[in-house]
């Protein structure tokens, strides 16, 4: 097999991913979630439970310009809850400027009614970004002293401690 092929013919070697969460587990779909959303769900406001919305909904949420829109009685079932704790935590969030719904009427003849929500996460975006700026100063922080350790030359400089009389 010329080099060329073996560039074109797709990789039989575990990606990293995959070597951490086998390919039968991700060949059934993942999800993207910022680390930070977690890591500072307190500060945001955010407890368990909208945790576990938010990851549910975000599990819809295949490219930027298709916005999530499962059903509340979706997500309920799949963290077996009732559909109206998931209603009052989405209001809640809301109403903290977190996520924003967007009501999908049902238009046409005979037609009436509501459609499942939109769903936006502008809010939450935008409240996690300075977060996210402090980790990344801090991994830079990290990084550098790392380095610094690393460049110093020769050895450590040890010297002899006599106890005390």
């Amino acid at each position: 097999m010329s080099n060329n092929a073996t560039k074109d013919a797709p990789s039989q070697e575990p990606r990293i991913n995959e070597k951490k969460w086998s390919r039968e587990l991700l060949a059934g779909g993942w999800t993207a979630i910022p680390n930070i959303i977690v890591e500072r769900q307190r500060v945001l406001g955010l407890d368990a439970i909208d945790i576990n919305i938010l990851m549910h909904l975000a599990c819809y949420w295949w490219t930027a310009d298709n916005k999530p829109h499962p059903a509340k009685g979706t997500i309920a079932e799949a963290m077996n809850i009732h559909p109206r704790t998931v209603q009052r935590r989405i209001a809640e969030m809301e109403k903290g400027g977190l996520i924003r719904r967007e009501e999908r009427r049902i238009q046409g003849k005979g037609s009436k009614g509501s459609s499942t929500n939109i769903y936006h996460f502008d809010g939450l975006i935008k409240a996690a970004v300075p977060y996210a700026a402090e980790k990344v100063q801090e991994i830079e922080a990290r990084n550098a002293a790392r380095k610094a350790r690393a460049s110093r030359k020769g050895r450590p400089q040890l010297r002899l401690v006599k106890e005390e009389e």
